[in-house]
C-alpha cells in the first residue's frame, strides 16, 4: 500500500476513533446517577431501599428500584418518583437526594436494588 493511502487510512480511523469517544463521553451522560446505600427485608411482603439519586436539581427523576429472591428472581418491583429540590435541600447544593422506596414483595426477598433511573421529561 503506498504511504498516502496508508497516512490517509490512519488518519481517517483518528477521526472515527475521536468521533466515538466524544460519542461515548458526551452521548452516554444522561444526567442522572443513582447508589444503593441500603436496604431492608422487613419480611415476606415488604422490603425497602434506600438510595441516592444524583441529578440537576430543578429535573423531575425516576428510578425503578426491585427487590430479589436467593434465586435472582424479582418479587417485588416499583418505580418512584424524585421530584425537583431546592438548593438547600439534599446534598451538593440540591443535586444529591436520598429516597427510601417501599416495595410489596409476593415472597421473601434477599436484596433490593436500583434498576435504572432517568430523567422524567416535562409534558
Amino acid at each position: 500500500m503506498p504511504k498516502k493511502t496508508q497516512k490517509i487510512l490512519l488518519a481517517v480511523a483518528a477521526v472515527l476513533s475521536l468521533i466515538w469517544i466524544l460519542w461515548a463521553v458526551i452521548g452516554g451522560n444522561t444526567g442522572i446517577s443513582q447508589k444503593v446505600l441500603g436496604y431492608n427485608v422487613v419480611d415476606g411482603t415488604q422490603t425497602t431501599v434506600d438510595l441516592a439519586v444524583t441529578k440537576d436539581p430543578g429535573a423531575t427523576a425516576e428510578c425503578a428500584v426491585k427487590a430479589m429472591n436467593e434465586s435472582y428472581a424479582v418479587v417485588g418491583w416499583k418505580i418512584i418518583t424524585i421530584g425537583p429540590n431546592g438548593k438547600d435541600a439534599g446534598s451538593e447544593n440540591g443535586r444529591t437526594t436520598t429516597v427510601r422506596g417501599e416495595l410489596r414483595t409476593v415472597s421473601l426477598a434477599v436484596t433490593g436494588v436500583v434498576d435504572n433511573c432517568w430523567i422524567v421529561k416535562a409534558a
